[in-house]
């Protein structure tokens, strides 16, 4: 299913609307890159660095750039990297003490780790998933639903159908959470029929695959996210991850790519364009030894 060209790393630049115009958001250029593609460099970067799952590394690139103040970095995600506690406990510590962990900020940024790990299979990928996600979201519901991201990625990635592997990919839920998430999954759940915020992890995920099965394209499915409002930059780049592996680096419009740029706050004013991300994605499906 997926075109030559390599997977498509992050959603490329802003939400756009109207004649192909990109849209930013309050307070950013056209086609300057959210959080959500901020956060999925600096993984994608440490993944192939270290050979692997690095978490003490990840954790410490998220802190870095957290301390510089970037424009959109989320409350729980900026309270669990700048309250100073250890990279092994700060999620946790956040959500024993809020109750509340299960936001879309492990979603958004998954894109590297799913791309990285698709070749090692089913296990490997799950495990990536939820390891990288427990590093800023508590709750296991957010592990859960980055899991599920990475298995569509992974059957994607292979040239299935990543839409047909949905029960397969509920199946490998802990048993606790499959209900909630069959919900939003389902063929005919709608955005409409949330009971939270997309700001959650569930529907997110939900509208996610909600935009790549109702559309014909990876234009089409990222408008689609986009068109629901509400966390808009993040639905689309929850979109985007699926939908590369769908479609791939070749379907990105040119219009939108061409004015990408993804500025890395606390890492010396560095700034990235199409090439770079574009350049991430091959290294990350380069061979590599098992995961670690």
């Amino acid at each position: 299913m997926r075109p030559a060209g390599g997977p498509i790393l992050g959603t490329g630049p802003a939400p756009v609307t109207g004649p192909g115009r990109p849209l930013a958001p309050a307070g950013r250029d056209p086609g300057e890159a959210t959080d959500d593609t901020q956060m999925a460099v600096l993984v994608a970067e440490s993944l192939p660095a270290h050979g692997g799952l690095d978490l003490p590394d990840v954790f410490r690139r998220f802190r870095r750039w957290a301390a510089a103040g970037p424009k959109d970095i989320g409350l729980q995600t900026e309270a669990v990297l700048t309250g100073g506690d250890p990279w092994d406990t700060a999620a946790a510590e956040h959500f024993r003490v809020n109750q509340r962990a299960a936001g879309n900020g492990a979603l958004m940024r998954a894109a590297p780790s799913a791309v990285y790990f698709a070749r090692h299979g089913r296990a490997a990928t799950l495990d990536a998933a939820r390891r990288l996600s427990a590093l800023t979201h508590g709750d296991p519901a957010a592990g859960e639903g980055t899991a599920v991201l990475h298995e569509l990625v992974r059957v994607a990635l292979a040239g299935a159908d990543p839409l047909a592997a949905v029960p397969g990919a509920l199946a490998a839920l802990r048993p606790e959470h499959r209900a909630r998430y069959a919900v939003v999954l389902a063929p005919d759940w709608h955005p409409d029929l949330a009971t939270e915020f997309n700001g959650a992890v569930w529907p997110c995920l939900g509208s996610a695959v909600w935009a790549l099965r109702t559309t014909a394209s990876y234009e089409a499915a990222v408008r689609a996210a986009v068109d629901l409002g509400g966390d808009t930059d993040t639905v689309a780049a929850v979109t985007g991850t699926p939908a590369g592996a769908v479609y791939g680096i070749g379907a990105v419009p040119e219009r939108w790519s061409g004015t990408l740029r993804v500025p890395l706050p606390g890492f010396g004013g560095r700034v990235l364009r199409a090439p770079e991300p574009a350049d991430l994605g091959r290294r990350l499906t380069a061979p590599s030894a098992p995961p670690r």
